[in-house]
C-alpha cells in the first residue's frame, strides 16, 4: 500500500552525494516510477533502496532520487523496463460485488474473481480500492489511478466506510459500548466510529456500521470478539460514493470526473499519471517486470 508519508531526503534525514538531485523538471522520483511499474508499494520499494536492492545506472539509488528519459533502473541487478509518466485522464468504475467472488485478478483455486465482469483495458489496469472477502457483498472500486487507489487504501487517509451487517446473536448494550470505544485485535486496536440499529427479528438484527481504516475482515473480527456471528455483510459507501440502489449485483458503473476528483481531493492527491507504454509494449514490459520481482524474491528466499 502507498505510504503518503514519504519525503525528500532533506526531510527524512538521509544523505548522499547532492549531485544526484540536480534532475531537469522531466523527471520522476524512483520509488515513484518503480511503484506505478507494478513491482510494489512505495513503502515497500524504499525498503528495498535503503537494502541496496535498487540501482541507477551504475550506483546504488537514494530514496528521492530522480529518474530521467535515458536512465537504467535495476531491482536484485535485473533491468526494470519503465516509461516516464505523462499527464492522462484516470477513470474509475462502481461494481456491486456479489458473494463467491474473490479480489485478486487470478486464483489457483479457480473461483471466479471480481476482474472477470468489468471492462477490459488496453495500455493500462484497473487497480481495486480496498478488498471484500469471498463472503462480504457491496461496493467495490476500481481506479486506473494507482496513486489514488493506494492513498484511498492507506490508513492515514481515515476515509469511513459505511456497511450493513446482519449479526446472528444476542447483542447487548455493553457489546456497542465496547465496539463504540474500541477493541484490541491481532493486527491493533479497532473500533466502530458509528452503530446504528437497523431492525430485525429474533437473534438476526441488522446494524449500520462505520470505520476508518480498513483492515483486513475488520467489521467480522470486531463482532466475533463479541461472541457473535456475521450471517450479511454489505459495503454501502466508501467516502462520499454510495451504492446505487439500482446498481444490481454483478453490474458496474463508471464515476464521472466530479465524482473522481472529491474522492481525489480528499486524500489530496492531483491528477494521475501514467506510463507511456501501451499495448504489446506493456504486456512485454509487465512480464519483464514480473520476471525481475520473482527472481529477486526466490534467490533471497534461497539465501
Amino acid at each position: 500500500m502507498n505510504d503518503n508519508n514519504l519525503t525528500d531526503n532533506s526531510e527524512s534525514g538521509l544523505a548522499h552525494d547532492e549531485s544526484v538531485q540536480e534532475k531537469t523538471t522531466d523527471s520522476e522520483k524512483v520509488q515513484k516510477v518503480l511503484a506505478r511499474v507494478g513491482l510494489a508499494s512505495r513503502r515497500a520499494i524504499e525498503e528495498w533502496i535503503l537494502a541496496g536492492r535498487v540501482r541507477i545506472n551504475d550506483r546504488p539509488a537514494h530514496i528521492g532520487d530522480r529518474i530521467e528519459t535515458g536512465d537504467r533502473i535495476f531491482v536484485d541487478g535485473k533491468p526494470v523496463q519503465y516509461e516516464l509518466a505523462v499527464d492522462s485522464g484516470r477513470r474509475m468504475i462502481m461494481y456491486h460485488k456479489p458473494e463467491g467472488e474473490v479480489c485478486t485478478r487470478t486464483d489457483p483455486e479457480g473461483r471466479a474473481t471480481v476482474f472477470e465482469r468489468i471492462p477490459r483495458l488496453e495500455g493500462e489496469r484497473w487497480v481495486v480500492v480496498g478488498r471484500l472477502d469471498i463472503n462480504s457483498t457491496g461496493l467495490l472500486l476500481f481506479t486506473t489511478d494507482g496513486d489514488l487507489a493506494n492513498s484511498l487504501m492507506h490508513p492515514s487517509s481515515q476515509i469511513s466506510r459505511e456497511y450493513a451487517v446482519r449479526v446472528f446473536g444476542e447483542v447487548t448494550d455493553e457489546m456497542l459500548a465496547s465496539l463504540r470505544k474500541g477493541v484490541m485485535l491481532d493486527d491493533g486496536p479497532a473500533k466502530f466510529h458509528t452503530i446504528e440499529d437497523a431492525g430485525g427479528e429474533g437473534l438476526n438484527h441488522w446494524y449500520k456500521v462505520t470505520i476508518k481504516e480498513g483492515k483486513k475482515r475488520e467489521v467480522r473480527r470486531m463482532w466475533e470478539m463479541q461472541g457473535v456471528q456475521v450471517s450479511r455483510l454489505t459495503r454501502v459507501r466508501f467516502g462520499e460514493v454510495r451504492l446505487p440502489s439500482n446498481l444490481k449485483v454483478g453490474r458496474w458503473v463508471e464515476l464521472d470526473k466530479a465524482d473522481i476528483d472529491i474522492l481525489a481531493d480528499s486524500v489530496g492527491v492531483k491528477l494521475k499519471k501514467r506510463t507511456g507504454l501501451f499495448g504489446r509494449q506493456k504486456v512485454r514490459a509487465d512480464r519483464q517486470n514480473e520476471k525481475t520481482l520473482r527472481r529477486g524474491y526466490l534467490r533471497r528466499r534461497r539465501g
